[in-house]
C-alpha cells in the first residue's frame, strides 16, 4: 500500500467510524427526545471520527513497520523506498523524487534504486547484485521487458543543481548482462569532465561522484517532451510552458532537434499549441499542478505520452528559480518567481547590506513558526542581495478574492504599509484555484490572525518583563563554557526568545494611523490632517523614538545619569536589525561622541513637542467647529492611532534590545569556535552544527564570502520596489538605471535598437542577458582548442560533452535547439547569454564577427 492508499483509507475509516457512532448512539441513547438522540449522534460521530483516524495511523505506523528495510537492504523498489530516513538520501535526487510520486499514485512506471552504499570500489557489490536481480524479475513479472538504466547523483535533481544530461543514461536494456553494462556505465559516467567542469562552475564542494542508480521500466512513446510549471527565464508563475518530440525525449534534451512548443495558463489551464497535444494537455496540467503542489516548489518535468496514456519520467526544482548560492552565503529571492517586491517600510532597520548570519536568520525563523504569511509555499518576507524585501505578490495574492479578484483595489487596502506603486507597474499574482484559496491560503490567514492576537495581549507584560529577562539571557549566553551548552542554550530559550520578539513586532504593526489621517484628509483637507496626526506621541505620551534624542538634552543637563539612558537607548542605533553592527552601549566613548555633537548644536525637543501640540490643539478646535457631530468619533478614532503608536514603538524598541542577546551569542558562538568575528560570515544553520560537533565545516569559505559581501556593499542602494529578476551587478552598471524601481519586463523587452535588413538572427530565449562579443565558430568539440575564454561560441548544436566550454563562453548561439535543449538548460544555470535554435547561425557568422547576444529576447545582433 502506498502514501496515496492511506490518503483515502483513513479518511474512509473516519467516516464509517463516525457513521458507526453516530447511528448507534442515536438508537441507544435511552430517550426518545430528537434533540437529546441529535446531540449524542453528534458528539458520537465526532468522537469516532477521531478513534477511527487514530486506529488508521496506527494500522499505517504497523504496515509501514512490516515493510521496513531489511539489514543490508540496498536496493529498493520505488514503492517502499522510506521517505523520511537516510535511505532517501541515499537513493538521491532522481531515485527519491521517482519514489515519492510512485508512492502518491502519480503515472510514474515501476522501478527500483540501487543506493550510493550499493557500491564498493566503484563496483556493484555482490549482496546489492543479488538483490538488483531480485527487482529486476519483479519488474518483469515473468514476461520479456525493457529499462531504462540512469543516474541518480545524490545532489542531482535538487534546488542547487540539476546535473541535467551530465551523467550517462543508457535505454533500452533487457537482458541481466546489458542492465549490470549499463548499471556500469552509469556509474564511472560520475568521473567524467563534463561532471566535474559542471561541479566547479556550480560551486560544489561535495563529492558529485557518489550517486545512486535508477532502474525504470522503459516506455517507448509515441512522443515525449518537458514541462515546467513556471517560466524558467522570467519566474513568470502564470503559466506552464513546455515542448514535445516524436518518439524519445533524449532528442528534445540533446537539442539535436527543434521541438514544439505550447504554453497552458493558470490557474485556468487553457492549452495554446499544437492541435496533436490537444488531448493530453488537460491531464498534463493536473498530474504537474499535483506534483508542484507535493514538492512545494515550481517544477521541471520529463514526460511521454504512449498509448494514449500520460507517464512521468522525471520531476526535479527548476535550477534557475534557486534564490541561495550557499558558497557565497547569498539569498535573492527575486529569482523564485516573478513578484513584486518593495523595500520601502524595511531599509530603515537594515540600511546596509545584511551579513551572511543575520540573512540567514529570515528563512530559519519562517521555517520554525516565525511570522511569516505564505501562499503556496512563497513567504512574504524575502532577501534580494543582501537587503530585506516584502513580496507585494504574495500579501495581494491571499486577499485578492476578498475584493473580487480585483488586484488595485486590493492594494489600495494594503498601500499603507509599502506606499503607491509607481504607475504602470504591475502586480504579478501567484496562481491559485479556488480550493487552493480556501483550503490553504484561509487557514493561513486565521492561523496568523490567532496568533497576532495572542500576542497582542501579552504585549504589556512583554514590555515589563524584556529589560530583565534580557539581563538574565545575556548573562547565560557569556556563562556557556562549551559548544554544547550554548547550542542547547540557543535551543531552550535564545531561540524561542528571538522568535517570540519578532512576533510580538508583527503583532502590534498596524496602519490604523494611516487609515485614520486618509479619513481625516477627506474631511478636512491635507494641511489639518497632517497637523491632527502630528501629536500623537502628545496623546498618548512620548513616543518611543524620540527618546535617544530627547535623552541626549536630559544628560547634557543632568537630568538622567549616563547609565540611565545607555540603558535605555544604548542598543539602538543607525543598523540595529544587523546582528553584527556593535551596540552604542559596546562603545565607552559613544556616549561623549554624542554629546559632544549635542553641546555644538542643541536642540530644545520640549520646545519643538509644545509647538507642534499648538499646531494640533488649533486644528482640533476647527475640526470641532467644522464637523460637530463628529467629534466623539473622532476623538476615539485619534486616541486608537495614537496607542497603537505607542506600543508598537515600545515594542520594537524591546524587541531591538533583543537583538543584543542575539549579538551575545554570536560572540560567544565565534570565540568558542576560534573564529572571533568570522562568525557573522556564516549562516545559523551553519553556527548550530558547528557548535554541536566543535567541528568547523565550513571555515575555508569565509574569505570568499567576506570578498562577495564587500562588493554588495560597495554597490548603491537598489530600488524601493522590483519586479522580476534582478541582478544586483548588472543594475548597477547600467547608467541608464532608474533608482526608483526595476521592472524586468521592461528591461527584457527593450529593443536592441535600429538594426539594418540581414543583420539579425532570430531563435528562441535561451538565458537572459545582454552581452557583445567576438564570435568564435566551432564545427566540431575538436576544434575546441582554439575557443578562448570570454568569446561567443557559435556551432551547430551542443550535448553534454560541450559542458567544459561553457563557463569560458561569453554566450552561446546554436543553429538546433529549444529553450529547454542542453544548451539552454546549462547555460542558464551557468547565467550566460543563450541563443538557441537560429537555423542559420553558423552559416551568417564566422570567427571573428563581433555580435551583441540578447539572451532574453532569442535574438542576436550582427554589429561587424
Amino acid at each position: 500500500m502506498n502514501r496515496l492508499v492511506w490518503k483515502i483509507v483513513i479518511p474512509v475509516l473516519a467516516g464509517l467510524g463516525a457513521t458507526i457512532c453516530a447511528v448507534m448512539a442515536f438508537q441507544f441513547c435511552g430517550t426518545q427526545n430528537t434533540v437529546i438522540q441529535i446531540g449524542a449522534a453528534t458528539i458520537a460521530g465526532a468522537l469516532g471520527n477521531q478513534i477511527f483516524i487514530f486506529l488508521g495511523n496506527r494500522l499505517m505506523r504497523l504496515h509501514a513497520w512490516l515493510i521496513r528495510p531489511r539489514p543490508g537492504e540496498v536496493v529498493f523498489a520505488f514503492g517502499r523506498l522510506p521517505l523520511d530516513k537516510d535511505y532517501a538520501v541515499q537513493a538521491g535526487g532522481k531515485g527519491r523524487s521517482l519514489a515519492r510520486m510512485r508512492q502518491e499514485g502519480l503515472p510514474v512506471p515501476d522501478g527500483c534504486v540501487l543506493l550510493a552504499n550499493a557500491f564498493v570500489d566503484e563496483e556493484l557489490s555482490p549482496q546489492a547484485k543479488e538483490q538488483m536481480l531480485k527487482e529486476v524479475n519483479r519488474l518483469r513479472g515473468g514476461r520479456p521487458a525493457a529499462f531504462a538504466v540512469r543516474s541518480s547523483a545524490l545532489l542531482e535533481d535538487s534546488t542547487r543543481a540539476s546535473f541535467a544530461g551530465e551523467y550517462e543514461s543508457v535505454l533500452d536494456v533487457s537482458t541481466d548482462a546489458e542492465i549490470l553494462n549499463a548499471i556500469r556505465s552509469v556509474f564511472q559516467s560520475g568521473k567524467s569532465t563534463r561532471v566535474e567542469s559542471y561541479t566547479r562552475s556550480q560551486g560544489i564542494e561535495e563529492n558529485p561522484q557518489r550517486l545512486a542508480v535508477v532502474i525504470q521500466k522503459m516506455v517507448h512513446p509515441d512522443f515525449s517532451g518537458v514541462l515546467f510549471t513556471a517560466d524558467p527565464l522570467t519566474g513568470n508563475l502564470s503559466r506552464m510552458t513546455g515542448n514535445f518530440v516524436p518518439g524519445l525525449g533524449e532528442k528534445l534534451v540533446s537539442g539535436q532537434v527543434n521541438a514544439q512548443s505550447f504554453i497552458i495558463d493558470r490557474p485556468s489551464g487553457n492549452f495554446d499549441g499544437p492541435i496533436e497535444m490537444q488531448p493530453y494537455a488537460k491531464n498534463l496540467y493536473r498530474i504537474a499542478h499535483r506534483i508542484e503542489t507535493d514538492f512545494g516548489c515550481s517544477q521541471d518535468l520529463e514526460w511521454a505520452v504512449s498509448g494514449k496514456k500520460i507517464f512521468i519520467l522525471q520531476a526535479r526544482p527548476i535550477t534557475t528559480l534557486n534564490s541561495y548560492d550557499p558558497v557565497n552565503a547569498v539569498w535573492n529571492d527575486s529569482l523564485k518567481g516573478e513578484f513584486l517586491w518593495s523595500a520601502t517600510n524595511l531599509m530603515e532597520a537594515c540600511p546596509e547590506v545584511l551579513t551572511p548570519l543575520t540573512a540567514s536568520m529570515l528563512p530559519y525563523l519562517t521555517q520554525r513558526g516565525g511570522p511569516s504569511l505564505n501562499v503556496k509555499g512563497y513567504p512574504i518576507n524575502g532577501i534580494i542581495g543582501g537587503r530585506f524585501y516584502v513580496n507585494i505578490s504574495v500579501q495581494v495574492s491571499a486577499f485578492a478574492r476578498l475584493f473580487k479578484g480585483d488586484v488595485r483595489r486590493t492594494y489600495q487596502e494594503l498601500s499603507g504599509w509599502w506606499g503607491d506603486i509607481p504607475a504602470g507597474m504591475e502586480i504579478p499574482l501567484i496562481p491559485l484555484t479556488r480550493e487552493e484559496w480556501f483550503k490553504g491560503v484561509i487557514p493561513e490567514l486565521m492561523k496568523s490572525m490567532l496568533q497576532f492576537s495572542r500576542y497582542r495581549k501579552k504585549a504589556q507584560q512583554f514590555l515589563r518583563e524584556n529589560r530583565e529577562n534580557c539581563r538574565k539571557l545575556d548573562l547565560e549566553v557569556r556563562s556557556a563554557k562549551n559548544g554544547h551548552d550554548l547550542f542547547q542554550l540557543w535551543n531552550e530559550k535564545i531561540f524561542p526568545y528571538y522568535r517570540d520578539s519578532y512576533l510580538y513586532v508583527v503583532s502590534n504593526s498596524t496602519d490604523v494611523q494611516v487609515k485614520v489621517e486618509q479619513e481625516l484628509r477627506d474631511m478636512v483637507g491635507e494641511e489639518d490632517a497632517i497637523a491632527l496626526m502630528s501629536n500623537l506621541g502628545g496623546l498618548s505620551h512620548q513616543l518611543e523614538s524620540l527618546g535617544p534624542m530627547a535623552g541626549l538634552g536630559l544628560v547634557a543637563d543632568g537630568k538622567m545619569s549616563r547609565e540611565e539612558y545607555l540603558d535605555h537607548y544604548g542598543h539602538r542605533g543607525v543598523n540595529e536589525g544587523e546582528v553584527a553592527w556593535p551596540r552604542p552601549s559596546e562603545d565607552p566613548d559613544w556616549l561623549d561622541h554624542r554629546l559632544a555633537e549635542w553641546k555644538l548644536s542643541p536642540v530644545d525637543v520640549k520646545k519643538m513637542l509644545e509647538s507642534q501640540h499648538a499646531a494640533f490643539e488649533a486644528a482640533w478646535d476647527r475640526f470641532c467647529l467644522k464637523l460637530p457631530a463628529k467629534v466623539a468619533y473622532m476623538e476615539k478614532r485619534l486616541d486608537k492611532a495614537a496607542k497603537a503608536a505607542r506600543t508598537r514603538e515600545q515594542v520594537r524598541s524591546e524587541a531591538t534590545r533583543g537583538m543584543s542577546v542575539f549579538r551575545s551569542f554570536c560572540l560567544r558562538a565565534g570565540n568558542i569556535l576560534g573564529i572571533g568575528n568570522d562568525v557573522f560570515f556564516l549562516t545559523i544553520d551553519e553556527v548550530l552544527p558547528s557548535l554541536s560537533t566543535q567541528e568547523l565545516f565550513v571555515h575555508d569559505l569565509i574569505p570568499r564570502r567576506k570578498d562577495t559581501y564587500e562588493r554588495y556593499r560597495s554597490l548603491p542602494p537598489y530600488p524601493a520596489f522590483i519586479r522580476g529578476r534582478f541582478d544586483p551587478f548588472a543594475w548597477a552598471a547600467d547608467p541608464n538605471r532608474r533608482r526608483d524601481l526595476f521592472d524586468a519586463a521592461s528591461q527584457t523587452t527593450q529593443a536592441p535598437g535600429s538594426v539594418d535588413d540581414g543583420k539579425l538572427l532570430t531563435g528562441f530565449a535561451g538565458a537572459l542577458g545582454v552581452v557583445e562579443g567576438t564570435v568564435r565558430r566551432l564545427d566540431s568539440l575538436e576544434e575546441s582548442g582554439q575557443f578562448e575564454a570570454g568569446e561567443v561560441l557559435v556551432t551547430k548544436m551542443t550535448n553534454i560533452g560541450w559542458t567544459p566550454l561553457f563557463p569560458r563562453a561569453a554566450a552561446i548561439i546554436t543553429d538546433l535547439g529549444a529553450p529547454l535543449s542542453h544548451a539552454a538548460i546549462v547555460a542558464r544555470e551557468l547565467g550566460i547569454p543563450a541563443v538557441v535554435g537560429c537555423g542559420d547561425a553558423t552559416s551568417r557568422l564566422k570567427t571573428g564577427d563581433r555580435v551583441r547576444v540578447y539572451g532574453g529576447r532569442g535574438l542576436v545582433e550582427i554589429l561587424q
